[in-house]
């Protein structure tokens, strides 16, 4: 037996009992599927992408302290390349993996320094374990952001 793939099938709102607002597309199966927004109560916003109800795809995710995330998502989670701001300026450009940093990338403080020694090379679970160079993976980073940008500008 073939399962049935959700698919797109409308455009809608919706306001959640939490106050969460989400607006865009939903499947056949009542889950926000394709393209949307959503606005939690304490002003969180993401837009992007959707697959069975969880963000999924490029989006950008933007937190009241004045975080960001712009990038691929998967499940829900940050996976796979992107750029991360803090909210304190510091900018993390690589792969991630799970929502956490993981994989290779690079660094760069508020002030536009590195570090030193040099914040690029692979992080494990948040972590800078092994300098090396990543200049692809950076580029990959920054190709993800603008694609998501230039997604959620269209929406």
């Amino acid at each position: 037996m073939k399962e049935q793939v959700a698919r797109v099938t409308k455009f809608g709102a919706y306001v959640y009992e939490d106050g969460t607002k989400y607006i865009g597309d939903w499947n056949d199966r009542g889950r926000k599927h394709g393209l949307g927004h959503v606005q939690l109560k304490d002003n969180t916003r993401y837009e992007g992408g959707f697959s069975n109800g969880l963000c999924s795809g490029l989006g950008v995710l933007q937190y009241p302290d004045g975080a960001r995330y712009e990038g691929e998502f998967m499940e829900g989670w940050f996976h796979g390349h992107g750029m991360f701001w803090r909210a304190d300026g510091m900018k993390y450009e690589g792969q991630f993996r799970g929502g956490r940093i993981w994989g290779l990338g690079l660094v760069t403080f508020k002030d536009g320094s590195h570090g030193l020694p040099r914040h690029e090379g692979f992080f494990k679970d948040c972590k800078f374990l092994q300098k090396k160079k990543c200049p692809a993976v950076v580029t990959d980073a920054q190709r993800a952001a603008l694609m998501a940008r230039i997604q959620t500008e269209q929406t």
